[in-house]
């Protein structure tokens, strides 16, 4: 069993930045691989980013690229998405998620994790 929880979320400006985290708890919690999803208002849930258990691989959403970085710190058992460049379309409630395994062309799909958190909100202004 594998508990997260994010925190980091608020109201910002379009260009400003956010750094989003989810702490994990539970003894196997750093042997998982995690994955940011978002999910705005009337839309259903998109992949942001996924993380391997090591921090080794990573994988982005295209519309993300170059503005969003996960990494992870397995001492403090936390994985974080630092949200650079942000825009009014970036607004969503974050996910993060878990899953064992890192397979690229399974981590964009939430159904392929087993773990999820409350979620937190970004919200970003015009």
């Amino acid at each position: 069993q594998v508990n997260l929880v994010e925190s980091g979320g608020g109201l910002v400006q379009a260009g400003g930045s956010l750094r989003l985290s989810c702490a994990a708890s539970g003894r196997t919690a750093r042997m998982y691989s995690m994955g940011w999803f978002r999910q705005a208002p009337g839309k259903e849930r998109e992949f942001v980013s996924a993380i391997s258990w090591d921090g080794v691989n990573t994988y982005s959403a295209d519309s993300v690229k170059g503005r969003f970085t996960t990494s992870r710190d397995n001492a403090k058992n936390t994985i974080y998405l630092q949200m650079n460049s942000l825009k009014p379309e970036d607004t969503a409630v974050y996910y993060c998620a878990a899953r064992s395994g890192f397979r690229k062309e399974e981590m964009s799909y939430s159904n392929q994790y087993s773990y999820w958190g409350q979620g937190t909100q970004v919200s970003v202004s015009s």
